[in-house]
């Protein structure tokens, strides 16, 4: 059962997910969250890609703040204690499209996922401390196209997205002729450094800003 604490600790947690910093009409928009994500795209036998399974690393303030009171066991957060927190991380997500978006062969699929899988669930890492999110989105229909372009960010720019730098992307079980390309613009003005009690100037900005940072997965097939 979820402590109250947990409960308005993670009340502020998901405005953080939420990007919930937005002023009509304009908006004072620089990060306050970091994630590094890893995505495999899944593959079903005819070649179609039938989901993008997603592993989020938050930076070391959020994954500080989002545990905060919470039991260790052996040095580390049980799976099952951190799972209500993964809940109501899937659970907002949902209204903010999971921050991904496909395109096929250049036009914008609406509503092109359906809701995660059961299996989603957290990752604390006792050695750097950084908790990290899985999660598997199913398209609602498998695709099956000559370009295939996967985009993830936050609107609001509230959170920066950023591939790691090893292996960002993993095709698994896709046709030997596919390949991958990554791209994302540099976002120099906001690096990584920066944390919640750095980050003090913020840049005036539109709400949709967060769309010039998008992290861009192309997948092509012949």
């Amino acid at each position: 059962m979820l402590r109250v604490p947990m409960v308005h600790r993670f009340l502020l947690t998901l405005a953080v997910l939420a990007g919930l910093v937005a002023v009509p009409g304009k908006a004072f928009a620089h990060p306050h969250v970091w994630v590094t994500m890893h995505s495999d795209l899944l593959y079903a036998p005819d070649g179609s890609v039938t989901a993008i399974r997603h592993a989020w690393t938050f930076d070391d303030m959020f994954s500080a703040f989002a545990t905060m009171g919470l039991s260790k066991t052996n040095g580390t957060f049980a799976r099952q204690t951190l799972q209500p927190l993964a809940k109501i991380n899937i659970d907002t997500l949902k209204d903010f499209d999971y921050f991904t978006y496909a395109k096929i062969d250049g036009k914008r699929m609406k509503d092109a996922f359906s809701q995660p899988l059961a299996d989603y669930w957290l990752y604390y890492d006792p050695k750097t401390t950084l908790l990290t999110l899985h999660f598997t989105l199913p398209f609602k229909t498998p695709v099956k196209a000559k370009a295939l372009q996967i985009e993830v960010y936050d609107p609001t720019f509230f959170i920066d997205f950023a591939m790691a730098k090893d292996d960002p992307v993993t095709l698994v079980g896709a046709p030997a002729q596919c390949k991958t390309a990554t791209q994302k613009p540099p976002d120099i003005n906001f690096p990584t450094t920066l944390r919640f009690d750095q980050a003090l100037v913020t840049s005036e900005a539109n709400i949709g800003m967060g769309a010039s940072f998008a992290n861009k997965i192309t997948v092509t097939c012949p």
